[in-house]
């Protein structure tokens, strides 16, 4: 039990932004933020702002935008945070340890990626130093090629999971259907998705188009505070792990997933609970394959039996735990210092009862897991119902 709490959020649309700068971004979450925890930023004690940007945007020094907001955050101490795909989540882990170390009773997280400005390999290409440089042979792929070396592996210890995978694409389409923020809100039968065809290509073979997440602009945003009786609403951070792995791929098994399967069994035991009280999950779905993975690092199945979980209706609306309710990073986007804020905003809004259409009925548990690299880093949350 962390004592810490989620007391406010908010979220810009995903897609592509032409009209919304970086700043603007940033000012628009956090205002939504502050307003919904029914603060200002006289009441903030930190800022933390997860921003991966690697060349896709100019501003290499964005903390201190989020001042932008109110100007009652000026001289409030802001750093930014970048963990690849996964800053989002490392900036919120660093606003909680400002409050367990006592620095900070109030703390103010913001995601922000801009990416759609530029060309896609120019994007390709900054996702890819997210990679191990180091050796030749992996600084030369993309990440859309990486996980294509796990779909190909994952067919020779396994069984072919392309059909799985497909499956995994309609289901967050069709979910994003429901969340007026997302990117793509285009519902894809499974026919589609599991096809090649001119409007979905091989993008890294055997990855379609459909397996992979979108560039997108957008931000997020949550507050943090210690003293949740002095908000409206709030959920509850019952347990939260961090576990980050060898970056070169040589030197583990991505099919394993043991990052992820570490840092999610790390945060069931602390919050003392089994995936059977899970009342839902957000997780890093970048690529299909990747959530396909996810099944097993949360519990659900054993390995190599993901596709089991898709034919019994678990991971769907109404299963006994869906996931990627708001879409995913596949169909809501993947604004990438965005994602790991925007998947704890949105389940703070399914543990408030304010999701809108994408809620699910009475959720008292909810799960959160976010992923840099190749499973590299890797940040698990359990959250729960507060107070509403």
């Amino acid at each position: 039990m962390t004592g810490i709490h989620i007391v406010g959020s908010g979220h810009t649309a995903f897609g592509r932004l032409d009209a919304r700068s970086l700043e603007d971004l940033i000012v628009d979450a956090t205002r939504e933020a502050l307003s919904e925890a029914g603060i200002s930023g006289k009441d903030i004690d930190a800022v933390y702002l997860g921003h991966f940007n690697a060349g896709m945007c100019d501003d290499g020094f964005a903390s201190s935008l989020i001042h932008q907001a109110d100007d009652q955050l000026r001289f409030k101490p802001a750093t930014r945070i970048e963990n690849a795909c996964a800053s989002g989540s490392g900036a919120i882990y660093a606003g909680m340890d400002a409050i367990l170390a006592g620095r900070a009773k109030r703390v103010l997280v913001v995601g922000v990626e801009k990416m759609t400005h530029r060309s896609t390999p120019e994007v390709t290409a900054s996702l890819g130093r997210a990679g191990y440089q180091s050796d030749p042979s992996e600084a030369g792929l993309s990440f859309p090629q990486v996980f294509a070396i796990a779909a190909k592996a994952y067919a020779e210890r396994y069984s072919n999971p392309m059909e799985a995978m497909a499956r995994i694409s309609s289901k967050n389409h069709k979910n994003a259907l429901a969340n007026p923020l997302a990117q793509m809100r285009r519902d894809l039968s499974f026919e589609q998705c599991n096809e090649v065809t001119e409007k979905n290509p091989l993008i890294a073979p055997p990855l379609r188009l459909s397996d992979c997440s979108l560039i997108s602009d957008g931000a997020a945003a949550v507050v943090l505070s210690a003293d949740p009786a002095a908000h409206a609403r709030s959920a509850h951070i019952r347990a939260a792990a961090h576990v980050s792995d060898f970056l070169p791929m040589s030197r583990h098994d991505i099919l394993r997933f043991e990052g992820p399967k570490r840092a999610v069994a790390q945060a069931y035991a602390v919050a003392g609970i089994t995936v059977d009280d899970v009342g839902f999950a957000e997780v890093h779905d970048c690529f299909t394959i990747a959530e396909l993975l996810m099944y097993e690092a949360l519990g659900l199945c054993d390995a190599g039996q993901g596709a089991t979980v898709l034919a019994d209706g678990s991971v769907y609306r109404g299963g006994r735990l869906p996931v990627n309710l708001s879409g995913g990073l596949k169909a809501k986007g993947h604004p990438v210092g965005a994602t790991g804020v925007s998947m704890h905003a949105l389940s703070f809004r399914q543990l408030t009862g304010t999701a809108g259409e994408i809620q699910v009925d009475a959720p008292r548990l909810g799960v959160v897991v976010n992923m840099g690299g190749a499973a590299v880093a890797n940040y698990a949350t359990v959250l729960e119902t507060g107070h509403v």
